[in-house]
């Protein structure tokens, strides 16, 4: 079943059309300056997503391989995106936050866990990476481009 989301101001919107099953926690330095504190993303590929308001979205490119998509008009955060070659390229990480809903969307993995601030952790036992797992995996897949 299709998601939506939008921005606090609704000048961006956006339809998930591919099945959201996780959601995935981010440590790293960007993602927690970025956000505030943690970034919950989902992962939707590049052709899963419709942006309406599309023209309101600014990007800011973060990283050599990906860029952070939010509103124009009031600054809400919506997604990450990977710019660089390989398998990952044009994956979306929409914020969980910005979802219209979010049942039965559950977070089940955290990334960059030795940057997690000592303040807060999860319940539960999630699958974690370390930053340099993290990095491996991207070069990883990056091979053979």
């Amino acid at each position: 079943m299709p998601k939506t989301g939008s921005c606090l101001c609704g000048a961006v919107k956006y339809t998930v059309k591919s099945e959201i099953t996780h959601a995935g926690a981010c440590h790293c330095g960007m993602c927690r300056k970025w956000s505030g504190g943690i970034y919950i993303g989902i992962a939707v590929p590049g052709d899963g997503m419709e942006i309406e308001g599309s023209e309101n979205v600014t990007t800011f490119a973060s990283s050599e391989w990906a860029e952070r998509g939010f509103c124009g008009k009031c600054g809400s955060n919506i997604y990450y995106r990977v710019t660089a070659p390989g398998p990952y390229q044009g994956t979306y990480h929409i914020g969980m936050g910005t979802l219209d809903d979010t049942d039965g969307v559950t977070v089940t993995e955290e990334i960059f866990t030795d940057l997690k601030p000592e303040g807060y952790a999860f319940d539960g036992n999630l699958k974690g990476m370390t930053e340099a797992e993290v990095m491996a995996m991207f070069a990883q897949a990056g091979e053979g481009q």
